[in-house]
């Protein structure tokens, strides 16, 4: 039996390989859009309508389940407080802190929700390339807005009131306004959450093409400074200790969004 000579080795070898023409119909077949609909203007109108019209329903519905256990989470974001008292200076004040805290923690219950809504509407307009980056971009959006939201309540918040409680310790009492006190806690919550959404940015920015990993770590001066103007610009208290963290955390989080977008050969 006469081994196989090289001329039919390399034809098999060739069958096994991919041609030019089957990689030009696969990548024609990922940009193709799979619900290739005509819609007017009116309808695409509509459409946004009810969309809207179904994320409000739902906003609705979690900020009063949230109202009926507001005294819940009020004691919840009351922890880091550190036993410190809340004064209610004037008629109403709790029950409009109450409000504000039932419509925040509403809005962040319905947020899957209504992130659903806007995945629905723009669906129909993305290729199938484009909607296999939906999910994961989705989901790592998701785990690091919880993320920011666990970070600024373990090490943030504690870190700010421990610092206005020792600078005034022996000298005032600690006397808060409850309202005060939520419109910090919130703003903080919200805003860090927020911040923790840079490696999408920037993941988005390196599949788009638009900046590559290489011109992220060339412009690592300018982000030291803009995560120190974040730092003071996102947190409501002044003082230097929960600036440096969130400016930490800014960095961090920016670094580990260039080594993503690098691995994925961007």
């Amino acid at each position: 039996m006469t081994p196989p000579s090289n001329l039919e080795t390399a034809d098999k070898s060739a069958d096994l390989k991919p041609s030019k023409a089957e990689d030009t119909e696969q990548e024609d077949f990922l940009d193709e859009l799979p619900d290739d609909l005509e819609m007017s203007l009116f309808d695409h109108l509509e459409e946004l309508r009810l969309r809207i019209f179904y994320a409000l329903i739902a906003v609705i519905v979690a900020v009063v389940v949230c109202f009926i256990f507001v005294n819940r989470i009020v004691e919840l974001l009351e922890i880091p407080a550190q036993g410190a008292k809340f004064l209610q200076l004037s008629p109403g004040e709790y029950f409009f802190v109450s409000i504000k805290v039932a419509g925040y923690s509403g809005l962040l219950l319905a947020s899957p929700f209504i992130l659903y809504q806007i995945i629905q509407f723009v669906l129909p307009g993305l290729t199938r390339r484009e909607r296999r980056l939906i999910g994961p971009i989705v989901l790592g959006s998701s785990i690091l807005f919880a993320v920011g939201l666990g970070f600024a309540y373990v090490a943030l918040i504690p870190a700010a009131l421990n610092f206005f409680i020792n600078y005034g310790e022996g000298v005032v009492e600690q006397l808060w306004s409850i309202d005060r006190y939520f419109e910090f806690v919130l703003l903080l919550l919200f805003s860090t959450g927020l911040a923790f959404q840079i490696p999408v940015i920037q993941l988005l920015l390196g599949l788009l093409g638009i900046v590559s990993s290489k011109v992220m770590l060339q412009g690592w001066r300018y982000v030291l400074l803009g995560a120190a103007v974040l730092g003071a610009v996102l947190t409501p208290s002044t003082d230097p200790i929960t600036q440096s963290l969130l400016a930490g955390a800014v960095l961090f989080l920016y670094f580990g969004g260039i080594f993503m977008v690098k691995a994925i050969g961007r």
